[in-house]
Parts: C-alpha cells; structure tokens; sequence
C-alpha cells in the first residue's frame, strides 16, 4: 500500500509539474516573434525562429484554411463547437513548435460574434461589444479551446483576443486624452463595451477546466499602448499579462504611409491623435512608458507585462531607427517583447530578413497557388535592431 501511495504521488505530481512552471516562464523578460502565415508554420520555421535566440512564439492561426467557416470556431456567426481537424492542426503545429524548443502564445484573431475584418470582407465586427449575451459563446468557446490545450507542453499563455476595438463604435476616438477615456469608461461601465469586464467573464470560465495557464489580455483600442490608461484595476486573476501593441505613429510606420506621394518619415513630425506630433526617441520612450505607469501605479509587476506586436514597414528609410528605438524603450524597463513578423507568407511589409528592396514574383505566385513562401532569408542591416537583442 505504501508503495502504491508513493507511485500515485510521484504521478500527481508529474501531472502538476507543466502548471506549477507556466507562470515561471514570465519571471524573465522573454523575446520572440509573431507568425500570423496563411500556412501552419513548419519545423524549419519555428528552427529557425529559435535559432536567432527567440524563446517564444506569438501564433495566430485565422489566416490557415478552416474545416468550416472560421479556422477553430466553425462559424463565428453561431458556435456549435471547435471543429476536430482544426484543433488536430493546430496541436501537429504546436508540436513542432515545442520540439524547436519554443514556448507559444495562443493569440485568436476572432471570436464567436466577433469575425477579424480581413475574414469578414474587410468590415469591423462589433457584434461582440453590442451584446452582452453573445459574450457566452466567446466564453464556451475559451473554455473548450482551454480543456484541449491545458495540457500542451509548448504552451505559454492565452492571449484572449487580438486586438479588441470595443470603443472603435462606441463613441471615444482613438489616442482620445486620459481625461476623456476615463469619462467614456465611467459610463460604459458594465455595458457590452467593458473590456475588463469581458475579459474577467472570460477568465473565469477558462479557470473552471484550466487553473494555471498564464492568460494574456490585450489593451483597448486595437492593443494601443494608451488604452489600458482607462482601467481602473488590474484583473483579479494573478495569472495574467498585460499586452499592448506599439505602431505609432501608425501614420508613418504603416502600409498605407508608403503609398502617399510624399511619405511621412520616421524621425519626424506625423499625425497622431488629432495633431501633428514630432516623433523621435524621446517621443517613442515617453508613449511607451505610459502602460508601465498604469502597471506600476495598479501594483502589475514590469514582468506581467508584455509588447506583444511591433514593427513598421520594412522599406520606410527610417525603420532600422525606429525598431532601434522601440527596443531600446521596452528593453530599458526589461519587458517582454515579440516583434512583427516572422517569416509571414502572405503579406512582405513587416519582413525585416526581406531587407528594404520588392520581393521575387514567385512569392506572390505562391500565395496565389497557396504553396509555401518560396524566398530564402537571411540577416539584414533591417533586420539587426531586433536579432542582436534575441541572442541571449
């Protein structure tokens, strides 16, 4: 008997051990990169990824072909449950991501009643945020995606959603002052549109079949580095990460810029919330301290929190700078970072191995046939502000 009670022990806490170290992981400041391909990325890719000294993965898999509608989700316009051979796809993938040695953030870019804008013919899906009973599929849908991965080795965290936009219809502008999204908060209190609200509705499902999984939740707003300014808390949940995305000034770091007779320039002055701002370093430092305010002032320890996207487009002449100066930010209060993107075999804007020049016709064959990215990376002088800091 006292051997089979010493077996059943060990065995419990074998079973134990991936929960007791998930949260460990973040302790750290962790760097990584973002893959958000048309096509499940292969063993070569997360290889390569943990090669230049990545120790993570932020993957998004709504771009991959779906059983159904929606890659996971089935339908997001009525869940019935998460289609088998999605899940079986996304498991092979986190595999090979695991046998690189990488961790992986899980980051859905849509939910039930909420369909990413490039899946939805390119228009803003706020059904979500204008209902709150359409938050129980979101939910029953996390925790049946939570029940099939808890157990996953690779596994990191749950970033609950990319991206969420609950104010884009809701009546504050984007970068609005503190003063007026704190007002805008105060009565949207308990509404739809109450992204803490939500989340914590979320947690609290996914905790009932998963109680260790670090869980990731972006700010307001797109992932704005601003939007978290308007919570009046930190979540209740001690497990979390606080994400926010960094690509201001959007203006000039983004696809559109490099279309403009005359681009804005990065440093320089662009236009950001409503005025034309000089940005620079400085500037980039000062935006950027804004989500470690909040975190410190709320009592969320620098390592909770985490830049989970960055990046701007890869032949603006003043990249390299920016990239530069964006790291030298988050590195100076040792946050987590993942940059944007990795590899990606559907869009070259924000491939830095790419260098500054077009990339090779047979690139955009292969999206069109939907065959692999054929392109050969390597290091490049674009490149260099983010490998430099992966090495460990």
């Amino acid at each position: 008997m006292r051997i089979l009670a010493a077996i059943l022990l060990f065995l419990s806490l074998a079973g134990n051990s991936r929960a007791a170290d998930l949260i460990g992981f973040w302790d750290h400041p962790q760097h990584g990169g973002n893959s958000f391909n048309r096509l499940p990325p292969d063993q070569a890719y997360f290889d390569a990824l943990r090669k230049y000294g990545a120790t993570w993965v932020r993957l998004s898999y709504d771009k991959w072909k779906p059983a159904q509608r929606d890659v996971l989700i089935g339908n997001a316009d009525h869940y019935e449950g998460i289609p088998p051979e999605d899940l079986a796809n996304l498991k092979q993938t986190l595999s090979r991501a695991h046998k690189a040695g990488l961790k992986v953030v899980i980051a859905p870019l849509s939910l039930p009643w909420m369909r990413w804008a490039q899946n939805n013919d390119g228009k803003f899906d706020d059904r979500l945020w204008q209902d709150k009973a359409k938050w129980q599929d979101a939910a029953r849908f996390w925790r049946e995606l939570a029940t099939a991965l808890k157990d996953e080795p690779s596994i990191a965290a749950y970033n609950l959603i990319n991206e969420p936009a609950p104010e884009k219809m809701g009546g504050v502008d984007e970068h609005a002052p503190a003063n007026v999204m704190q007002a805008w908060y105060d009565q949207q209190k308990g509404s739809a549109r109450d992204l803490p609200a939500f989340y914590e509705f979320l947690i609290k499902e996914i905790r009932k079949v998963d109680p260790a999984t670090p869980i990731m939740v972006d700010a307001g707003w797109y992932g704005a580095a601003d939007a978290f300014g308007y919570w009046p808390s930190a979540l209740a949940d001690t497990r979390v990460l606080y994400s926010f995305h960094m690509y201001e000034p959007y203006e000039a770091t983004s696809a559109p810029n490099m279309k403009r007779e005359k681009p804005y320039s990065y440093p320089g002055t662009v236009p950001f919330g409503g005025e034309k701002v000089e940005w620079n370093a400085q500037k980039v430092s000062q935006y950027l301290a804004l989500p470690v305010d909040w975190a410190k002032a709320r009592g969320v320890p620098l390592n909770r929190l985490v830049a989970g996207e960055f990046g701007c487009m890869r032949r603006l002449a003043g990249c390299k700078s920016y990239l530069d100066d964006v790291l030298t930010a988050l590195e100076a209060n040792k946050l987590h970072w993942a940059f944007y993107s990795f590899r990606e075999d559907s869009w070259d804007g924000m491939d830095y191995e790419l260098g500054s020049g077009k990339v090779n016709w047979k690139y955009w064959d292969a999206i069109e046939a939907n065959k692999p990215d054929p392109l050969k990376r390597q290091p490049t002088a674009e490149f260099e502000p983010i490998r430099k800091r992966l090495q460990p």
